[in-house]
């Protein structure tokens, strides 16, 4: 009996972890081109099935019907907002949470949305 309240705990977590920001471009082809491609929203042309890293900091697939992008960024949002500040490395595509007196120092971070 205790098993399946235990499997459904993991199974909302797992979701809840999962949830990334996404967003869908229809795949209306590239005109002129007789091959099924993608075209992104930098004009750039990609093959069916591949998948790519934007500048944004997304990562896109390119379907037969539409490119799925997803944010590979997590927000900090449980943290001290009085003595700490975000610092977004796009490099890295991630933010870091430092003491706003002292930016070597890190701070702690409970909560990370994406």
């Amino acid at each position: 009996m205790n098993v399946l309240p235990g499997s459904l705990v993991i199974f909302a977590t797992f979701v809840t972890l999962c949830n990334a920001s996404c967003y869908f471009i229809p795949n209306e082809g590239v005109p002129g081109d007789s091959t099924r491609k993608c075209m992104d929203l930098e004009g750039n042309k990609h093959p069916i099935n591949s998948e790519w890293q934007t500048d944004n900091c997304e990562t896109c697939t390119c379907y037969e019907t539409e490119i799925s992008c997803c944010t590979l960024v997590s927000t900090p949002v449980g943290y001290d907002k009085d003595n700490c500040q975000r610092i977004f490395k796009k490099e890295d595509c991630k933010y870091i949470v430092v003491e706003k007196k002292d930016p070597k120092k890190t701070c702690s971070v409970s909560e990370w949305i994406i």
